[in-house]
């Protein structure tokens, strides 16, 4: 029996969203605070045809105490012909990473697409500039995966040692990460010392930002106000809200 959606689950189906059920094919402890669940789509990948890009993402439906909770995940390693993906969570203490430590074979969780979107930089950037940590990670890659030949700066926030054991998708032959230990406004003032210098021209550089919401709007701000990116060379997202 699926989750019941409540409120917002009428406002997504009034703004079309479309509903599948997902089934766990099987799970994989990356670290000990980052898991994979593997899942066959429902139909979801058929149906969203060539809709399929980048960073995409579903909202996933869990259950705690008999309310409804949806969060975002990005799907990775989408797979149409076999009708698979990947879902990889940032385990902490919440009811999704409740559900992906206990996901067995044959468990299904509901979800829901509605809202997702990417709309690829035109002109291209001769380097992309990315700022993400382990919530984003998924989102992180698929991105540097649908521009492999562009170099890239990308700037890493890790809290747990085992971090550096974390999936990424980098070639260090033109790729810079600069990883950076999660403490106060250490990652806002790691962008503000790094990234002016990699901007020659506002009107062509391409951020894609996506941390917690606070760092998210600081750093957006800053762009947007001191560096003077224009609204479109700046894609943002917040991913979580820190507790």
């Amino acid at each position: 029996m699926g989750v019941a959606k409540g409120w917002e689950g009428v406002v997504l189906k009034l703004l079309r969203g479309k509903d599948f059920t997902f089934t766990v094919t099987g799970a994989e402890q990356v670290t000990e605070h980052y898991r994979r669940v593997h899942l066959s789509d429902g139909g979801l990948l058929a149906a969203v045809g060539e809709s399929l890009h980048p960073t995409m993402w579903v909202r996933v439906w869990f259950e705690s105490e008999g309310k409804p909770h949806q969060r975002a995940y990005t799907l990775v390693d989408p797979d149409p012909d076999a009708g698979t993906f990947t879902l990889e969570f940032a385990l902490h203490d919440g009811v999704a990473s409740r559900w992906a430590r206990d996901a067995q074979p044959g468990d299904t969780i509901d979800a829901t697409v509605q809202g997702t979107g990417f709309t690829a930089p035109d002109p291209a950037p001769r380097r992309l500039l990315v700022i993400g940590d382990a919530a984003s990670l998924p989102a992180v890659n698929s991105l540097l995966e649908a521009f492999p030949r562009t170099p890239a700066t990308l700037w890493f926030e890790t809290q747990h040692e085992s971090d550096a054991g974390l999936p990424l998708c980098v070639d260090p032959a033109h790729h810079d990460v600069r990883r950076v230990a999660r403490g106060g406004t250490a990652l806002v003032d790691a962008v503000k010392a790094g990234l002016p210098d990699l901007v020659d021209d506002p009107a062509t550089a391409y951020v894609w930002l996506a941390c917690d919401t606070t760092t998210t709007r600081t750093l957006t701000a800053y762009l947007r106000k001191e560096l003077a990116l224009p609204k479109q060379r700046v894609n943002a997202l917040g991913y979580w809200r820190p507790g």
